[in-house]
């Protein structure tokens, strides 16, 4: 039997494990955003990794809104790049590839197959396009930090981003108007002095109330 099978998710079972002190650094404590990236290349295998890892997390009703498009060539760099702020165009030129993460506004053409126990989600999302987009985007979010903790995992290191035309990178890339872009992220391996200095985190006291 599956060791996740139905029945043993359903038992009674010991705490789960912990993630080691290692595995915790790797993917949060040390884990940096990276600005400059080696040439060392970056595997069709390692990118289908990736999407395995990140699709497994939560999504609302497990719609799995997001999309990936990676950018590796020097065709699709050339029309990438241009849509970027300025600043951030030689992070991207340098990493071997470049992921354009973007909600898919017809997500739920897929609820039958996804969420099969309530089929009619499908009709409610239809009929309810603010509703649609609004859940969408936020399950997209959430997917998108799955990604990046994905790509630490497998060893490489990400430089997630915000500041790009999102306008024009889906008129590029996205010409239908499905799909909108949410974020680039650069992947690949550190390259020369890839970090910059650590920012200050808030304090519990800021951040975490007791109720």
């Amino acid at each position: 039997m599956d060791t996740l099978s139905e029945a043993n998710l359903n038992a009674d079972t010991p705490a789960r494990p912990r993630l080691g002190d290692d595995g915790r650094a790797l993917l949060f404590t040390e884990a940096r955003t990276a600005s400059s990236f080696a040439s060392t290349p970056v595997s069709d295998a390692e990118l289908a990794e990736i999407w395995d890892l990140a699709k497994w997390p939560p999504t609302a009703s497990n719609t799995q809104p997001l999309r990936v498009l990676y950018v590796r060539t020097e065709e699709g760099k050339n029309r990438l790049i241009p849509h970027l702020a300025e600043g951030n165009r030689p992070k991207s030129q340098s990493a071997p590839v470049v992921a354009v993460l973007a909600l898919d506004t017809a997500f739920h053409e897929y609820v039958p197959e996804v969420f099969p126990h309530n089929p009619g989600l499908k009709d409610t999302y239809e009929a309810n396009e603010p509703l649609r987009l609004t859940n969408g985007t936020f399950s997209a979010a959430l997917q998108v930090g799955y990604f990046i903790l994905a790509a630490r995992s497998i060893g490489l290191v990400a430089g997630p981003m915000t500041g790009f035309d999102k306008a024009g990178v889906d008129a590029e890339f996205f010409p239908d108007g499905r799909y909108r872009s949410l974020a680039v992220v650069n992947l690949g391996h550190p390259g020369p002095t890839p970090w910059r200095a650590r920012l200050p985190r808030l304090a519990p006291e800021t951040t975490v109330q007791w109720a």
